[in-house]
């Protein structure tokens, strides 16, 4: 057998530490999130046009000058039902308003209201519920707490209580958060009683690691797919809500807009001058639609399972 030609090897020097690299490539959790969020095409779509609304929603009643209480123009009979065109894009009411103007500062106060009551709901709901997968003595006090209330429909209570207190941005929102976040602390302890005595956190417990700190550290961030799911889900249904509310006259006052409140003060238009009625339902729509895809696509990538 003949000799190996040893021009053609390298020898290398013997390293002890090469055992310990590991050879993976880096992971970054929020990197895969996004990766994956924006890899669908109904994301990018959805989201694209969730920030259009959004943003217009925001920026154009800060240079309009919109009044929804002005009746200067009611006498004006030329500005009365014009149809949607160039110079007005949704066209007029049956005050010379412009729709269009309407239109924006309705969707700015109901994106408002479902954002604002869905924060206070989710984050309450998020402290409260890491609490009583924990603690065993709070788990008995809320359970007879959610289970008396789980019993009575929030759409009663938010209608009893805005009722109550009167019609008011705040109050819509008190009205629409006082009860529902009971529902998202009940989630979220399932969940954790499902990590709860996990090995890696009995560990802790038996170290003297503060129980504040294993939910923190050790519960939550397993949970950041379940949070974002149950957020998805409220926006859209608060926004529904509101809507559902100002169609009877309920929530918000009569010289606040909003699209729920344009629904209703429109709906004897549903066949002349229909544009009236339609657009701002349309907008309702996309709004909700919008939202709720966007969340549940980013639900889904906020799950590690599907990060290749």
């Amino acid at each position: 057998m003949s000799q190996p030609d040893v021009s053609k090897f390298t020898f290398v020097k013997r390293d002890d530490f090469a055992s310990e690299v590991i050879d993976a490539p880096a992971y970054s959790y929020w990197k895969s999130v996004f990766r994956e969020f924006l890899k669908k095409k109904t994301t990018v779509v959805m989201l694209a046009l969730l920030a259009g609304i959004v943003l217009m929603s925001f920026l154009y009643p800060l240079i309009s000058d919109y009044n929804p209480n002005d009746v200067s123009k009611v006498n004006d009979f030329s500005l009365r039902f014009i149809k949607p065109n160039g110079e007005y894009w949704f066209g007029t009411d049956n005050n010379g308003h412009s729709l269009f103007d309407a239109v924006w500062f309705g969707a700015r106060n109901s994106i408002l209201i479902s954002v604002i009551a869905t924060i206070i709901t989710t984050g309450l709901g998020v402290i409260v519920g890491g609490i009583w997968g924990v603690s065993k003595s709070v788990d008995k006090v809320m359970l007879e707490i959610y289970n008396i209330v789980s019993n009575i429909p929030q759409l009663l209570i938010v209608i009893v209580l805005t009722y109550s207190l009167g019609s008011g941005f705040w109050n819509l929102i008190f009205a629409m958060s006082i009860t529902a976040w009971i529902g998202v602390a009940y989630s979220i302890r399932i969940q954790i009683l499902r990590y709860r005595d996990l090995e890696y956190n009995l560990a802790s417990r038996t170290l003297g690691t503060p129980s504040s700190k294993i939910i923190v550290r050790n519960l939550l961030p397993q949970l950041v797919s379940v949070i974002v799911t149950m957020s998805a889900a409220q926006l859209p249904s608060y926004i529904s809500y509101e809507a559902f509310l100002s169609y009877f006259g309920l929530g918000l006052p009569a010289t606040v807009p909003s699209l729920g409140r344009l629904i209703s003060s429109y709906s004897q238009n549903v066949t002349t001058n229909a544009y009236l009625f339609w657009i701002p339902l349309t907008v309702l729509i996309l709004v909700s639609l919008s939202f709720y895809i966007v969340g549940q696509n980013l639900a889904d990538a906020s799950d590690p399972r599907t990060h290749r």
